[in-house]
């Protein structure tokens, strides 16, 4: 792991820089972080995107300090669609795209909070996005427009987003994007997630799935594998 600073709009970010081993260069993927932060679990998920090939690059979008920037990311993905955190990941995406070491292909992985940006920036120069269970308004068919393919991961469980997975792959369909979207039965929020407080979440009904995890993970890099490849078409194979 390489701890590195990203030079963003706002002011220095601070991120971790994951590489694979081997001879480059790479596709890249920007991993978003949830409401807890840059946790362990975090980086052992920027750390597993290494070793399957992807140089994989997480901002802790908390870097100014969690008290002042949650209010203001909550506010930007539920009202605005911009702000502070948009700029920042761009900052990251652009970091990836300047790397000798990245093919230029990348794509924007995000949990929860992460989650809904990765799916407001979708449309942002990426070229997929993955969001598990993301935080949000949800309103896909605004959000959406110009999008790239869009591999996405709930749990039926899931408080905060119930019928979002449906919500999702219709607003999806009708722009035209290339998508594979997928609500895995019985599993609630943070199913993917190792999470700091996982006894907590566990009696609440929800946290770390194996099963719901390992399928979505490989449903994540065959979608990679399409649209991440040297000769893929921007948009993929509906756009």
């Amino acid at each position: 792991m390489s701890s590195i600073q990203l030079n963003a709009p706002d002011g220095p970010v601070e991120a971790n820089l994951e590489t694979p081993a081997g001879e480059g260069p790479w596709p890249g993927v920007v991993v978003l972080h949830d409401m807890v932060g840059v946790h362990t679990a975090m980086r052992e998920t920027t750390r597993m995107l290494a070793d399957n090939g992807y140089l994989a690059l997480a901002p802790n979008l908390f870097s100014r300090g969690a008290v002042r920037c949650v209010p203001s990311m909550i506010r930007d993905l539920m009202f605005s669609g911009k702000g502070g955190a948009v700029r920042d990941i761009l900052a990251a995406r652009d970091q990836l795209a300047a790397d000798p070491n990245c093919t230029g292909k990348i794509a924007v992985v995000g949990f929860c909070l992460g989650g809904g940006f990765a799916l407001l920036v979708a449309p942002e120069g990426f070229d997929a996005a993955a969001p598990f269970y993301p935080a949000g308004r949800a309103k896909y068919d605004e959000v959406l427009r110009g999008s790239c393919p869009v591999v996405a991961s709930y749990g039926s469980r899931d408080p905060q987003n119930i019928g979002s997975g449906a919500k999702l792959e219709r607003a999806l369909t009708e722009l035209g994007i290339d998508h594979d979207v997928k609500t895995y039965p019985g599993v609630g929020h943070s199913f993917a997630d190792h999470h700091p407080a996982q006894p907590l979440v566990r009696v609440l009904g929800l946290g770390y799935d194996e099963d719901a995890t390992r399928d979505a993970w490989s449903r994540i890099f065959a979608f990679f594998d399409t649209h991440l490849s040297p000769g893929a078409q921007p948009g993929g194979p509906n756009a």
